[in-house]
């Protein structure tokens, strides 16, 4: 049988494919409330008891923070903690729900900030783990897809400052902007420089994160991205194509379409998870439009495992046109919800691991 790594290597280079892999990412806290609660053993390999793979597996060095700031517990109650976390946000933690953090303070608050982030944004063999030789060997006889780790080049800026801090830092400072996209983009070519030459076979993609769009669009326009963000990416591609690795994909939540054609011209061809969400995103349209430079991995609506096994049916026939094409592999786009029982999630998984196209 063709490992998970072939068949999705045939499926992103529109090669010959007669399957999807199963592929199982995780669910929210309460979601495993629930499944506890309805025959998942607490102590279980996910993976084993729903016979799936991860998406892929992934080697790098650490491009975060170096040396990171000191975390801190300010507060400890009953329901909640507030802390200090490594890159200097204060915030609110809840213990027992799933929740975005309320945000009370920030190390970086202005183009000020910038010098001492900087200076923890730096190439140091100390990035690299001790035991990175054995990571690569694990990752390499997995079987599965191999992706290098390439940073965010927004995200983390956004998480670092926090969103009116970071639109303010884009239109106050953009030159410090500008220069926070540089240097996590020299940073991860370092990484990659480090990496590549301890591995005895092509990654498959570089993959980083950025969740930098909401329901209503991106919070960097396409104009600053053009200007302040692409000449990093591009720097990056480049790296990349100096190793042969063929994709280059970021996970982006949220309604993506203003940055697609800017993302796939700075050479980023890879997008995860592509949700549906309140918008309506449409995997297929956005096939129709870019062409097949454009690969998708995620796109069938998380939304609708919850809604019986009519409606779980009918998601993934929606999908399986593009299934068929190729540079598209299914899964939910994003996490599992609370409101799935865990034998239609179950259905679910059986129903993909039975395609044949």
């Amino acid at each position: 049988m063709v490992r998970t790594r072939e068949l999705w290597q045939n499926i992103m280079h529109y090669r010959e494919f007669d399957r999807m892999p199963v592929i199982h990412w995780k669910g929210w806290q309460e979601t495993y409330y629930r499944w506890h609660e309805e025959g998942l053993p607490r102590e279980a390999n996910e993976h084993r008891f729903f016979g799936t793979v991860p998406y892929w597996t992934t080697v790098g060095v650490g491009l975060g923070l170096r040396p990171a700031f000191e975390p801190k517990v300010l507060e400890d109650a009953a329901e909640y903690r507030i802390v200090q976390d490594d890159c200097g946000v204060i915030k609110k933690d809840w213990k027992y729900k799933s929740c975005i953090p309320h945000h009370f303070d920030w190390a970086f608050k202005t183009a000020a900030d910038w010098p001492e982030f900087k200076r923890r944004l730096q190439p140091d063999p100390g990035r690299s783990p001790e035991d990175i030789d054995e990571r690569i060997r694990r990752a390499e006889e997995s079987g599965l897809p191999i992706a290098l780790s390439t940073a965010s080049l927004m995200g983390w800026l956004r998480n670092w400052m926090g969103v009116e801090n970071f639109c303010y830092l884009m239109y106050d400072s953009p030159e410090t902007f500008a220069d926070v996209v540089q240097t996590i983009a020299d940073l991860v070519c370092w990484g990659i420089d480090h990496v590549m030459p301890k591995m005895n076979t092509i990654p498959d993609l570089g993959f980083g994160w950025e969740d930098i769009c909401g329901k209503s669009g991106p919070l960097v326009s396409p104009e600053i991205f053009r200007k302040h963000v692409a000449p990093g990416y591009r720097k990056i591609r480049a790296k990349l194509d100096a190793y042969g690795i063929p994709l280059y994909g970021i996970d982006t939540d949220g309604f993506i379409e203003p940055l697609l054609k800017d993302w796939l011209e700075a050479g980023v061809n890879l997008q995860f998870p592509v949700e549906i969400g309140t918008w309506q995103a449409d995997p297929h349209a956005l096939r129709k439009k870019y062409g097949k430079d454009l690969r998708i991995v995620g796109g069938y609506n998380k939304l609708a495992l919850e809604k019986g096994r009519a409606a779980i049916d009918a998601e993934l026939e929606r999908r399986v046109p593009l299934m068929k094409e190729g540079g598209f592999v299914v899964m939910p786009d994003h996490l599992i919800t609370p409101g799935v029982a865990l034998s239609d999630y179950q259905y679910y998984l059986g129903r993909v691991r039975a395609l044949r196209l």
